[in-house]
C-alpha cells in the first residue's frame, strides 16, 4: 500500500467514526454508508480534491447523501 491509499485509508476510518459517532449507530452501518456513497467514489476519483477537505465536511456530506438517497432524516 503506498503512503497516499495509507493516508486516505486512516480518512476513511474518521470519518466512518464520525458519522457513527454523530448518529449514535453501529461502525458497521456507518462503514456501510460510506463505503456506498457516492462522495467516497469521488475522493477515490480525486475529483475535486474532496480528499483535502476536513472530515467533518466530509462527514456532513455523507450523512447529507444518504439522506437524500433514501429520504430519511438523520438529524
Amino acid at each position: 500500500m503506498t503512503g497516499k491509499q495509507t493516508v486516505l485509508q486512516m480518512k476513511y476510518a474518521r470519518i466512518i467514526e464520525g458519522i457513527a459517532k454523530k448518529l449514535s449507530i453501529s461502525l458497521e452501518k456507518a462503514m456501510d454508508m460510506v463505503y456506498t456513497s457516492q462522495t467516497l467514489s469521488l475522493i477515490d476519483q480525486n475529483i475535486a480534491d474532496l480528499h483535502c477537505r476536513s472530515d467533518l465536511y466530509l462527514i456532513d456530506e455523507i450523512i447529507n447523501e444518504y439522506n437524500e438517497k433514501y429520504n430519511k432524516s438523520f438529524r
